[in-house]
């Protein structure tokens, strides 16, 4: 007897009737500034697309001539038979790239934090970790046996607290888990400090830096590159899923002894199909032209701040900050549909961004999150900021 359906059918009913539904628009072509959608051509606000490699025929082509060398996928793990030697190379690019002394490939970057918790920490040891980390942090957690401890989001008085808690309960190793960018917020972990505690404690420090990797700091390698302590954290997970060509897949970058760890017992990586030739040559491709993209790198932090201003002279709220990633809020009870209104008629007026409400992030803190590409032109910028005005306008004006 089928007793799930009705039961499901009825949650979807109330997700429906609360304005949190979220629909999934088909896109009629390659990722890009713009997209071709159903409702005809629009300007891309909404991707992780942060340095233009997604459309870009550089790594495409890389991929479609390793489809003639490597073939199509491996059908098989990686430790029996699913290794090729542009997989190794591509892992010690990673490394190279990003300073530390190896790196391991995942199908993704879910699968990285997913894994890495259960094979490296005990119930001996203990997790701090931020209140706003990415979702696959917290089911990786989840998973682990390790003491969890959680600070408030960014606060070294409350991270402080949870460290001497979790030594006064005698926690042998002890690991700081923070996101590099929060993604819903657009803003920066406060590394400098996070790494002040944890040498204080004698702990770890582990950095999910996806939404920098390619695109912040010197030469694009992350947050621990800007604020300029790259050689004090332990531990590096992302994706090449975002700025790195958008494809899929994702890393740990680490010390050699955590890396040979991750392969002998992390999960994911033991019992997942080795991560495609095709999307490993492309993603090589991307790192290389990441590497030299400082003409890029600028042209998007220069779009960036033109939005911000634009969009702040225009009487929208913002949560502060300088990443590519802009949150314009719409709080209150009404705000995620306002939001969901808004963010509709602004893809009729050919400007494609998503809205996010509960529970993606918290009740009443319901926003439109806008997010750059070096792809983009001021044009673009200009035409997305008047799409705002105008549907906000209209929104108001119905009200």
């Amino acid at each position: 007897m089928d007793t799930l359906t009705p039961a499901l059918e009825a949650a979807l009913d109330e997700i429906r009737e609360a304005g949190l539904y979220k629909s999934e628009r088909e896109i009629l072509g390659r990722q890009g500034p713009a997209v071709e959608t159903g409702a005809g051509t629009a300007l891309n606000f909404c991707a992780n697309n942060y340095l233009g490699l997604a459309g870009d025929p550089r790594p495409a082509e890389a991929a479609k001539a390793a489809l003639d060398r490597w073939g199509f996928g491996m059908s098989s793990v990686r430790f029996i038979c699913g290794t090729q030697d542009q997989h190794r190379a591509l892992e010690r690019e990673i490394a190279s790239f990003l300073g530390t002394e190896d790196a391991i490939l995942f199908s993704s970057c879910f699968d990285a934090n997913g894994g890495i918790f259960e094979a490296l920490f005990t119930a001996a040891d203990a997790i701090v970790s931020d209140e706003l980390n990415h979702a696959s942090l917290i089911d990786g957690i989840r998973l682990c046996k390790a003491a969890r401890y959680r600070y408030r989001n960014a606060d070294l008085d409350d991270l402080r607290a949870q460290l001497t808690a979790a030594r006064d309960a005698g926690a042998e190793q002890v690991v700081v888990v923070t996101d590099g960018v929060f993604s819903m917020d657009g803003s920066y972990a406060p590394l400098p400090g996070i790494c002040d505690l944890a040498e204080e404690f004698r702990a770890l420090v582990m950095v999910d830096d996806s939404h920098a990797t390619g695109f912040v700091g010197a030469g694009g390698r992350g947050t621990p590159e800007l604020f300029g302590v790259a050689d004090r954290v332990d531990i590096l997970t992302g994706t090449l899923g975002k700025a790195l060509g958008g494809a899929s897949g994702g890393y740990v970058a680490a010390g050699r002894a955590v890396v040979d760890m991750l392969r002998q017992r992390a999960r994911p990586y033991l019992f997942s199909n080795t991560l495609a030739p095709a999307v490993v040559a492309g993603s090589r491709e991307a790192l290389r032209i990441a590497a030299d993209a400082d003409d890029a790198r600028e042209h998007l932090a220069d779009m960036s701040a033109l939005f911000r201003s634009l969009m702040s002279e225009a009487g929208f709220e913002l949560l502060p900050g300088s990443h590519p990633i802009h949150a314009v809020m719409f709080p209150g009870e009404d705000g995620a549909r306002a939001a969901g209104t808004i963010a509709a008629r602004m893809l009729d007026l050919g400007v494609y961004v998503t809205a996010f409400s509960f529970p993606v992030v918290p009740r009443g803190r319901a926003r439109i999150r806008v997010q750059l590409s070096a792809a983009h032109s001021r044009e673009d910028v200009l035409a997305c900021v008047d799409a705002f005005i105008r549907a906000r306008d209209e929104v108001v004006a119905q009200a």
